[in-house]
């Protein structure tokens, strides 16, 4: 595990070699947050949203939790989306992964992992359609729509799970 001292050194080359690509990256950051995406997945520590989107800083407002769990009473993800929807202005919702025991049945190993976090997703996109914060922007007529998708750890894709909701229609995009 790297040292304090060691993190703060990678922050410093890291921002030197931001510097020398593009000069005035940390000015026009610093000006700008005017995000289309809330991407509300996993903490897990090996899917970067910004990264694996190959977007720049600025581009996606993020909010992570365990199990991407979006619940009508969690103050800190509908903080998130609130400010995210009424403030930024986002136009799209993305959410990635949790659990739902019936559909499992027999299946074992990795397929039964991947249908959980496919039937998480389905999850997560409901109760997202059903915040306040989102019925409330569709009835201003607001452009936003939530997404349902997948990141796959071996080979590094999102995967559209056809879940897309805006203005109450099945299909966002």
């Amino acid at each position: 595990m790297a040292g304090l001292d060691e993190l703060f050194a990678r922050n410093r080359a890291w921002a030197a070699a931001m510097v020398a690509a593009r000069p005035g990256f940390f000015a026009e950051l610093a000006r700008r947050q005017s995000p289309e995406y809330l991407w509300i997945g996993c903490s897990d520590s090996r899917v970067p949203a910004s990264q694996i989107l190959d977007l720049p800083p600025g581009d996606v407002f993020v909010h992570r939790n365990v199990a991407n769990v979006v619940v009508h009473t969690g103050l800190n993800c509908l903080s998130v989306l609130q400010y995210a929807v009424d403030v930024l202005h986002v136009r799209h919702v993305a959410d990635v992964a949790e659990k739902h025991e019936d559909e499992l049945g027999e299946l074992t190993g990795e397929r039964r992992l991947a249908r959980l976090c496919e039937l998480n997703v389905a999850e997560q996109v409901a109760s997202l359609c059903r915040t306040k914060i989102v019925e409330d922007a569709w009835g201003r007529g607001d452009d936003l729509a939530v997404h349902g998708v997948v990141y796959g750890l071996e080979d590094g894709l999102l995967r559209d799970l056809g879940l897309s909701r805006s203005k109450g229609a099945r299909d966002g995009r």
